[in-house]
């Protein structure tokens, strides 16, 4: 992994492309057959091209103290074990993984098919794989899509990637219909009810359902034993998003576990 034979790069700013970088790498190291039939870069396509260490200065300007998106660990894996090789310092940016948060984001791929060109294909992005610098824009234009679906910034995009898989089943997507198609609600703490059953009874009546608080959340579900539990003790982080957000001026409606079962049997008393 630490042979690399081309960094690609490509700087996003308020979800728009604004740079890019690309070099061919020579990795004084035997080219793989197997590799080349993926990249379709042979050895004397990197005969002048530089070596990793002369390209570094380069790549630790554009990924220091910034976020870096790669798509699976191998990019960030291949990057340290070159500096490594090299005797370079890593860079100290933010990682951030587009295959974690598509497979958090869509059922579809949250189990197989999250390869980069599986879910490119699946969101209609079109670029040509296994070259560094179009890879690259895949990368940030999965993790662009998957912030706009989920309705979620950086700061949510990092605190959800952190969080086990099996929560990426409570997701919902808004039906567009019923009594809650407006709400977009989330849930914490211990419910009586298993997440994903939660999860269904609001789609049911069709609010979205996120794993996370951001700034569309009009509803936080908090389990009645955490309400009871707490009495002004540390409260989830869901929870102290959710105040601070409210308290900013957004309009989040914060419920007990058992309102909400009452705000259902409402609303279906209403739709029915």
């Amino acid at each position: 992994m630490a042979s690399i034979c081309q960094i690609g790069m490509a700087k996003f700013v308020g979800g728009v492309e604004v740079d890019s970088f690309v070099s061919l790498v020579n990795p004084l190291q035997y080219f793989d057959t197997y590799n080349v039939r993926l990249h379709g870069i042979e050895y004397e396509h990197v005969q002048g091209a530089p070596y990793f260490s002369e390209i570094y200065p380069v790549v630790e300007e554009w990924l220091s103290n910034t976020i870096a998106v790669c798509h699976t660990h191998f990019d960030r894996v291949s990057l340290g074990q070159a500096c490594e090789a090299n005797g370079l310092l890593f860079s100290s940016s933010f990682w951030l993984d587009s295959a974690m948060m598509a497979r958090r984001t869509w059922r579809e791929v949250a189990t197989s098919g999250y390869g980069l060109r599986d879910v490119a294909d699946m969101l209609g992005i079109e670029f040509r794989h296994h070259d560094a610098l179009e890879d690259a824009r895949a990368a940030g234009q999965i993790l662009l899509a998957a912030m706009s679906e989920s309705g979620m910034d950086l700061a949510g995009c990092f605190e959800r990637c952190s969080q086990p898989l099996s929560s990426a089943a409570a997701i919902r997507h808004e039906s567009g219909k019923g009594p809650l198609a407006k709400e977009r609600i989330v849930f914490t703490g211990s419910l009586t009810i298993p997440r994903v059953e939660a999860a269904d009874l609001a789609n049911s009546f069709g609010a979205a359902v996120d794993t996370g608080v951001t700034k569309h959340t009009t509803m936080l579900v908090v389990g009645d034993t955490d309400v009871i539990r707490l009495r002004g003790a540390e409260k989830s982080n869901k929870h102290q998003k959710a105040e601070k957000l409210i308290a900013a001026g957004q309009p989040i409606r914060i419920v007990r576990e058992t309102d909400f079962a009452r705000l259902c049997d409402a609303t279906y008393l209403a739709s029915s």
